[in-house]
């Protein structure tokens, strides 16, 4: 019975081991460091439309944003300046319409542009997806496209 028993175990912990190997690996969220949490709060919130949640630390310094099922933008101040950042890194966000999303950032007086950095145009890709690139008050990149998927 002791032989079974140990047996068995065995096999439980090799599945296990197995099963917690074979685990799907998730995006839970994305930082930015940013300069002043009120202006970047405010561009997340009112210009890209994303939707604030509770953040534990409540210090000020943080604001989570919801980006998708469990996953989240932090935007946590602290940074002492700007830097670059190249357009090849990018954050992405899908929406409904690129043009009716373009509207939102002319009437806020943002510029944008396409991929290939032509100011105020939208790419058309080649799978028929449009997309604009702009950047958040610290010159981090985004991007928003029409992809359903």
């Amino acid at each position: 019975m002791k032989k079974i028993c140990f047996a068995l175990l065995i096999v439980f912990v090799s599945f296990n081991c197995i099963a917690q190997s074979n685990q799907k690996v998730l995006l839970n969220h994305i930082a930015v460091y940013v300069v002043d949490l009120k202006i970047s709060t405010a561009f997340y919130k009112d210009i890209v439309g994303l939707d604030t949640i509770p953040e534990p630390f409540h210090d000020g310094r943080h604001t989570w944003f919801s980006v998708g099922v469990k996953s989240h933008l932090h935007v946590i101040s602290g940074a002492t300046a700007k830097t670059a950042h190249d357009k090849n890194a990018h954050l992405c966000f899908s929406v409904a319409s690129v043009p009716e999303f373009v509207k939102v950032l002319e009437k806020n007086k943002v510029e944008y542009e396409n991929w290939a950095g032509e100011k105020m145009a939208i790419t058309n890709r080649v799978d028929g997806v449009k997309q604009i690139y702009f950047k958040d008050p610290d010159g981090y990149w985004i991007e928003i496209n029409d992809a359903k998927e």
